[in-house]
This record gives structure tokens, sequence and C-alpha cells, in this order.
């Protein structure tokens, strides 16, 4: 995986050359993280390169990338949930104070975080500088998760009305 992609999550992913995309959505694109100290997390990216911050978009398409946001978080805690037994919840969160590019974290969180990071955003992981982010990159270890993520936005999609 070359990291050029990093450089334009939205232009590669519109041009299919992002590698972390799991499934096109009506509003965007759901990407598996880079980082996955958290199994499973996952980020919806917007498809439009204009949009810096959800107000960015027209009413109708706030709302498409809103459901979006819901579907995968959906499909992320379904997946989660069959794979480890301390799967607790999933957070979504919209920050974008860093990628100046509208995305949501849709983040899974397990019982077996230490008590003083499973009652705060999962940020805090990175901020205090307790993510190995070398030990938990993307990588093929990583392709059954991915498939099963995938699978899973699938199923939610068919189910929805």
């Amino acid at each position: 995986m070359t990291d050029d992609f990093r450089l334009d999550r939205v232009g590669s992913a519109l041009a299919g050359t992002n590698p972390t995309v799991l499934r096109r959505l009506d509003a965007g694109f759901a990407v598996i993280g880079d980082v996955q100290h958290l199994p499973g997390y996952c980020v919806l990216v917007t498809d439009d390169p204009d949009a810096d911050q959800l107000t960015d978009l027209p009413v109708d398409r706030q709302l498409a990338f809103l459901a979006d946001m819901a579907l995968l978080g959906r499909a992320v805690s379904a997946v989660c949930s069959r794979r480890d037994p301390a799967f607790r919840r999933i957070n979504l969160e919209i920050q974008g104070n860093t990628d100046a590019f509208l995305h949501a974290h849709v983040t899974p969180r397990y019982d077996w975080k230490p008590d003083d990071l499973v009652r705060w955003p999962a940020a805090l992981h990175h901020r205090e500088k307790r993510v190995d982010v070398e030990r938990h990159a993307l990588g093929p270890e990583h392709d059954e998760l991915r498939v099963e993520l995938a699978a899973e936005i699938d199923r939610q999609r068919a189910a929805a009305p």
C-alpha cells in the first residue's frame, strides 16, 4: 500500500486509487482506517472534494451523508460484535480538525481498553501517544476484516428501506 492516496483521500477515492475504500455509498466512501488499534475502525469520506464540513453540503446531501454514517456504524458494530465478545459500542464522530475534508469516524470501542481511555474519545489514544501506529498499521493481516466489513455493508444496504 503506497502513501500517495493519503495526500488526497477524496480525490483518490473518486479516482478508484484509494486502497482503503471498502464500498462506495450514496454520499461518500466507506474506508477502513489506516491504523487498526481498535479493530474495525472505519471512516466515511465525502464524495464532494469541495466539502470541508457537513454544512458545506446541500441539506439533502447532508442527510445522505448522515445516513451513510449510520449505515457504516451498523456494519462496523455487527462485524465487531461477532469478532470480539469484548466489543461494547460504536462511536460516531464528525470532527475534521486535522484533515480539511468532510469525514466521519466510526470507531468500535472495547472493554479491553484501559479505564482511563474507554470513557473518552478515541482520538485521545493518539494525543496521549498510546497507539503503536506501526504495530497496528493496516496490512495483509486485516484482509479478512476488510472482507467482513464490505460484506456487512452490502447486507446493511440491502436491508435498508
